[in-house]
């Protein structure tokens, strides 16, 4: 059985074209029909690997069940390199072979490449690393407008409210993130995005001029 696993960052976000990309990726590798492939979902916010569709693939690889676990990017399966490392260590350990289609990388448990190895580590830290700057950008972005003084007058913009004439950001504002990477990505319209956030298109174009302010 091949395992394709998928997880995205929100309830809200779809998870097709992993799951599209995996199996396409899973059947051409290994000349196998849709009925050897388990899809396993993951839809979460967390950063780490306390994830139940993860976890039940875990358990099935060390089961013996699964011979191969195929995902779209190293950032889909772990969000740092300890994680990524005890998961590969996990997946080997148990005879599976660990491919990423983005990277380009297939780690097999009979391999003993201290090279390849240290690669497959490497781009663990870029992936981690990546999901860092992110959130700087974030926290740069909203230290920037609060600088700016036409922020201190009129409406605070989607996802933030005002505290004392200071640009804070709104209980809505990772939603309101997500929402617009959503659109930027395709995966939706700016319509769904605007009733999804109850606002207007004309907002929803504002705050995609705006990429500093929500991290993008």
């Amino acid at each position: 059985m091949i395992a394709c696993y998928t997880r995205v960052s929100t309830e809200d976000q779809n998870l097709d074209r992993q799951i599209d990309a995996t199996q396409k990726y899973a059947r051409e590798t290994f000349d196998v029909g849709l009925d050897e492939l388990k899809v396993y979902r993951d839809k979460s916010t967390g950063t780490d690997t306390n994830r139940s569709a993860y976890k039940q693939m875990m358990s099935d690889v060390e089961g013996g069940g699964i011979d191969a676990v195929v995902v779209n990017s190293i950032s889909r399966i772990a969000r740092s390199i300890r994680d990524l490392d005890r998961t590969a260590e996990r997946i080997s350990e148990h005879g599976a072979e660990l491919h990423i289609i983005s990277e380009g990388f297939t780690l097999r448990p009979e391999d003993d490449d201290p090279y390849q190895r240290a690669m497959f580590q490497l781009l663990g830290v870029f992936s981690e690393l990546e999901a860092r700057m992110a959130q700087q950008r974030t926290k740069e972005g909203i230290a920037v407008r609060q600088r700016n003084e036409d922020y201190h007058h009129g409406p605070a913009p989607l996802g933030f409210e005002k505290d004392d004439g200071v640009l804070v950001e709104a209980e809505n504002y990772d939603q309101v993130c997500a929402t617009l990477e959503m659109v930027t990505k395709g995966n939706l319209s700016k319509r769904k995005a605007a009733a999804e956030l109850q606002t207007s298109r004309a907002t929803i174009d504002r705050c995609l001029n705006r990429r500093e302010l929500y991290g993008r």
